[in-house]
């Protein structure tokens, strides 16, 4: 089945947290994202690009990825035919990097061959789970002291896998304030690439707390030096930002760097790339998770059909849909179920749909495409 792509429209959107989020690079109160709708045959597939208005986690913006959408990768596809995922890809395979930009685009593809062919997203990449474990990411409260109280609400409200969020004089007392006030709750911890590989001695600290991991500990880019500090830890080490690809993925666990990899489809380029890294970790026994990025709705879909395949054995950062925003731009919203697990969406396609209204109300920009 061959779809000719008709229209791509792009919509920049700004959305209130329900609560600021600080990690070690800043705090977010709103968060931006790019909105990519493509239509073609009376369907319309919907996509998220989760890139920031800030350029903190990666080199990527709203912004950047305004202009690489715009001028590069829409070009590419408008007006043409897609059979499938690889095919829409080879159109824009002159574009070096902005992973970001490219995967909201795919995912929008995802979608709308998904609802051609009645299938479910999970359905289509071979999802193994009708629910997927998830947790919840704390950011860096005002004080140890709020940050056990926040903690402790997430706890109460269902979540059984807390994620705390770490910087240079907000670590080991946090960590440890977190674990003696809820000694049996699955505690990780995330440096978003705060530290050096001098600062070990810090992490080797945290090897008695019974952490499933520390995250990113070392630069965004870096895999040399997590090999050289994972075998000073008893704790595994997780990489995220430092895997852009399943071949930085490959390197990673020959080099022995870490022993967990966070797969975030954003971050990868897409959801094909980033089962290419499901499928390399599920071979090679190195357990994955799927990150978060503060998604909407529509980009939150797409992480639970994604956590749904068989590797994903470690609870991600899909949290409730309430968790993160008052209004979302999508339905039905993403509820938490009694054991800490999210229902995987069933419908054709990603298996939401979007609120027009709710869509306009967050627009701040506006451009549509037509072959």
């Amino acid at each position: 089945m061959k779809i000719k792509i008709e229209q791509i429209e792009l919509r920049h959107v700004m959305m209130r947290l329900v609560a600021p989020f600080e990690t070690s690079f800043g705090v977010e109160q709103d968060r931006a994202c790019i909105v990519v709708a493509m239509r073609a045959g009376g369907l319309t597939g919907y996509g998220e690009c989760v890139a920031a208005s800030e350029p903190g986690y990666c080199y990527e913006t709203t912004t950047t990825a305004w202009h690489i959408l715009r001028d590069f990768l829409v070009p590419a596809v408008i007006g043409q035919e897609m059979a499938d995922i690889p095919s829409l890809i080879a159109r824009y395979a002159r574009v070096r990097g902005h992973p970001l930009a490219k995967a909201g685009l795919e995912m929008a593809a995802w979608d709308i061959l998904g609802q051609a062919q009645g299938r479910s997203l999970a359905q289509t990449l071979g999802g193994v789970r009708d629910r997927v474990e998830v947790g919840v990411s704390v950011g860096i409260q005002p004080t140890t002291e709020a940050l056990v109280e926040r903690v402790g609400r997430y706890i109460a409200e269902g979540y059984a896998r807390i994620k705390i969020k770490i910087k240079p004089g907000r670590d080991l007392t946090d960590a440890r304030a977190v674990r003696a006030a809820f000694p049996n709750i699955r505690l990780q911890v995330d440096a978003n690439s705060a530290y050096q590989l001098a600062d070990a001695p810090l992490f080797q600290q945290m090897d008695d707390l019974n952490l499933l991991l520390i995250e990113q500990p070392l630069a965004e880019d870096d895999i040399y030096d997590h090999s050289k500090l994972q075998p000073q830890l008893k704790t595994p080490i997780c990489l995220d930002e430092s895997i852009l690809s399943a071949d930085h993925a490959r390197a990673a666990i020959e080099l022995g760097a870490c022993r967990i990899i966070n797969i975030k489809a954003g971050r990868v380029s897409g959801l094909l790339e980033a089962k290419k890294i499901h499928d390399l970790c599920h071979e090679r026994g190195v357990p994955v998770w799927c990150g978060g990025m503060l998604e909407t709705n529509i980009g939150r879909a797409s992480n639970i059909a994604l956590a749904s395949l068989p590797g994903f054995t470690l609870p991600g950062d899909i949290s409730a849909s309430s968790r993160y925003y008052f209004e979302d731009i999508a339905d039905p919203p993403f509820v938490l179920n009694p054991d800490s697990t999210i229902s995987v969406p069933t419908a054709p396609g990603l298996g939401v749909k979007v609120n027009p209204k709710n869509l306009e109300r967050f627009t701040v920009a506006h451009e549509a495409f037509n072959a």
